[in-house]
């Protein structure tokens, strides 16, 4: 953790969802929302396809620099808003790119900025978690 400067990357990665990751999801989380696993409701409610949840897309994010991190419970704050759907497809699913750079550094703690991505776009902006580095 030490001598971390503002710009370094200090995690990424991709990750790959199905439908089936969405129902592990929807059964882990207890949000059996149709518009995450049915095209025929996702349509009908005007949505471009079947959508992953926000909450997935925003745990995938900050689980990113878990590795880098070494302990979860250095995490002080996180939090994100929401920009665009995740659209995972029946056949090909999802990519999801997440890149964590350091935003900002002080004696105790840094922001780390998460820029979450899919097919080009990004899906969350201000992804930003504070971490004890101390």
């Amino acid at each position: 953790m030490a001598n971390l400067t503002v710009g370094d990357v200090v995690a990424e990665r991709t990750v790959h969802l199905t439908r089936e990751s969405l129902v592990r999801y929807a059964g882990a989380s207890g949000d059996f929302n149709p518009i995450h696993y049915r095209d025929d409701v996702a349509a009908a409610v005007g949505l471009p396809g079947v959508l992953a949840h926000g909450m997935l897309t925003m745990g995938l994010a900050v689980g990113t620099i878990e590795p880098w991190l070494g302990d979860t419970g250095r995490i002080l704050e996180y939090g994100v808003r929401f920009t665009k759907p995740v659209v995972v497809d029946a056949e090909q699913g999802a990519d999801v790119t997440v890149v964590a750079k350091v935003g900002a550094v002080d004696e105790e703690s840094a922001r780390i900025d998460l820029t979450v991505s899919y097919e080009g776009a990004t899906v969350l902006v201000k992804a930003q978690v504070r971490v004890r580095i101390v």
